[in-house]
């Protein structure tokens, strides 16, 4: 993976689940499959994103800051 950013959103039982949008190096790719295995025993199950996207890149500021209140409003459940 090249680049990954995770954030909350809103979910109707739980308050908010969290969602991952990952950018996958050039050439690779990656299914929610193996990305939920890569990820499992290596950070807390509560914290296992409920949803992720592989995306070519992130919505950004001119600075190159990733602007995650817009990746929340394109987010899947949201």
């Amino acid at each position: 993976m090249q680049a990954a950013q995770a954030f909350g959103v809103p979910d109707a039982l739980y308050g908010e689940e969290v969602c991952a949008w990952i950018i996958p190096k050039p050439g690779a790719s990656a299914s929610e499959v193996e990305i939920r295995r890569s990820c499992q025993g290596q950070i807390a199950r509560f914290k296992l994103p409920r949803y992720i996207s592989c995306v070519p890149e992130f919505p950004a500021t001119v600075t190159g800051k990733p602007q995650k209140y817009l990746m929340r409003d394109l987010a899947p459940g949201h």
